[in-house]
């Protein structure tokens, strides 16, 4: 595990998206994936504004469970905001995803027929070392992943005898500029150990993420306490991945976010602040009188302008 220090994050608590219909997005995360409903929360008035960046905010907040693992589920009831691209590819600077672990591909691969989804992989693929994957995106946009491990690969918690067909989420993947300026960032600032690192290419990886000629780095982070660990894209080709739109907000749907846990939240922000890291919150937000699951939190983007929620519990 890497060392713990006053800036260190201890865990990705959850990965936040913004969602057109909670309603919905509860009915297809507990119905093809089978996560449970944690709490179901509105948050509004100044604090949510702080939070959020977005004036006049009012979000419906819910969090689901799978595994050990949470995702936040947050609907804009006012503002609302911007549908996400049609045309996003995995190489775009604003992509995301998180991958939720299944014990047989074929299985999990049909549940996802009763449910709606657009493909990114072409269909379930077969990495080298026997990693089998599915990209797809739900019906916001957001992107997600099939991941099925074989033995000997991934964390033990995957490889324990179950009759569950949907595990947890492993991590969360978003794809980068530059390997070294978001090494940087995520373990020299924030304290990330660094996991593993790959070079995928060839039909195979090209067919998992849509991309014609496929080459690109992966790099795994793990924080300090592991669990949900970070994920690292670095496309060398396909050439044309796109910048993340610098009119991109909290509420649109294109939104997504790690949520990191630190032990000080002050110490953090001034370190981040002396790398002149870009903030989406004005301040440290006090949410102590909230019901929301910390107390202080802020929001903030890393160098590809990625959403970060940095919370203190």
């Amino acid at each position: 595990m890497a060392q713990t220090s006053q800036n260190s994050v201890q865990s990705v608590q959850a990965i936040g998206l913004t969602v057109s219909d909670a309603d919905r997005a509860i009915d297809y995360f507990t119905g093809a994936f089978t996560f449970k409903v944690d709490s179901d929360i509105t948050v509004s008035g100044e604090e949510a504004d702080y939070l959020f960046g977005v004036f006049g905010s009012k979000v419906r907040l819910v969090t689901l469970r799978l595994g050990q693992e949470q995702i936040r589920l947050m609907q804009f009831l006012s503002p609302a905001g911007q549908p996400a691209p049609t045309d996003t590819q995995s190489n775009d600077l604003w992509f995301q995803h998180f991958a939720m672990i299944v014990t047989d591909m074929d299985k999990a691969f049909q549940r996802l027929q009763d449910y709606p989804y657009e493909a990114i992989s072409t269909e379930p693929q077969t990495l080298p070392g026997g990693i089998q994957a599915f990209k797809f995106r739900d019906f916001d946009g957001h992107g997600l992943e099939l991941l099925l491990f074989p033995e000997g690969i991934g964390s033990d918690r995957w490889h324990q005898p179950t009759d569950d067909l949907f595990l947890g989420i492993d991590h969360s993947a978003i794809s980068i500029s530059s390997t070294q300026q978001s090494l940087a960032f995520y373990k020299d600032i924030l304290g990330f150990e660094l996991a593993g690192d790959t070079l995928n290419q060839g039909p195979t990886q090209g067919h998992l993420d849509g991309l014609f000629g496929a080459k690109v780095i992966v790099t795994s982070l793990s924080p300090a306490q592991g669990g949900l660990g970070v994920e690292f894209l670095d496309y060398l080709t396909p050439p044309g991945g796109r910048p993340a739109p610098l009119s991109h907000r909290t509420n649109d749907l294109i939104h997504m976010q790690y949520e990191f846990v630190v032990s000080d939240i002050e110490a953090t922000v001034e370190a981040l602040e002396k790398a002149q890291a870009q903030f989406v919150s004005p301040k440290i937000v006090d949410l102590s009188g909230t019901e929301l699951p910390f107390q202080k939190a802020v929001l903030l983007q890393d160098r590809d302008r990625h959403a970060i929620l940095l919370v203190q519990n």
